[in-house]
């Protein structure tokens, strides 16, 4: 059984009434991977806005495993205490890391949230040496298409986001850098600019199956349905 575990922000956990790109993903690999898979993670939630907290079971698809590590406003700051916990508990083989956007916004610069991406890659080795990683760069929003100093800071984690993870890779524990969606648009794939509707559910998702393809021959090349 593979356990594959989505962490991430508001992105990732997604709201009332998302689909959300974790069950887009698990989509994808119902009917491409071959063998047996689960997603897992120590929450279940969408973020619901009116209640302002992450108490909301209102998916668009409920009946998929909805278990991961996300929440609104949680960047690498958060998640890297988090993170030993979680893998270890729920037996983690694959994590699938959307964050940074968060971080960047409100707590911390670049090279800082470079420093938590290594705290976190780090502890989920403590708790689970084998653990595999794919790391998703900070996507376009509507910050950075607006504020200049934002879009540059966005830009040097990226780059500092790719020098970690061929820093940090290595055979027992291998780390993957998914790409930006090349076609991603604030305007087409967000319902605000920042969070993603269902072509964005889609793109998000299909930057991490189409890593795990390339990368470690998992599955297939992904195909919205």
């Amino acid at each position: 059984m593979l356990r594959i575990m989505p962490v991430g922000d508001s992105m990732t956990i997604g709201s009332t009434g998302d689909h959300t790109w974790r069950y887009r993903m698990w989509r994808h690999l119902c009917t491409t991977y071959g063998g047996p898979f689960a997603l897992v993670g120590p929450r279940e939630t969408l973020y619901d806005k009116a209640a302002d907290a992450p108490t909301s079971y209102a998916y668009a698809e409920p009946d998929f495993p909805r278990a991961h590590l996300a929440g609104w406003g949680e960047g690498w700051l958060h998640m890297a205490p988090l993170i030993g916990e979680a893998v270890r508990a729920c037996r983690a083989d694959v994590l699938l890391v959307s964050l940074g956007l968060i971080d960047l916004g409100f707590y911390t610069n670049a090279e800082q949230t470079a420093e938590n991406v290594r705290e976190f890659v780090a502890e989920a080795r403590a708790a689970r040496p084998r653990v595999r990683m794919v790391l998703l760069p900070v996507i376009p929003n509507t910050r950075a298409a607006s504020d200049a100093s934002f879009a540059a800071q966005v830009d040097r984690f990226n780059e500092l986001l790719a020098k970690a993870v061929a820093d940090l890779d290595e055979p027992r524990s291998p780390l993957l850098l998914a790409s930006i969606p090349p076609s991603y648009d604030i305007h087409a794939d967000t319902y605000d600019g920042t969070h993603p509707n269902a072509s964005g559910e889609h793109k998000i998702a299909g930057a991490f199956a189409d890593a795990l393809y390339q990368g470690w021959a998992m599955g297939e090349p992904y195909a919205a349905d």
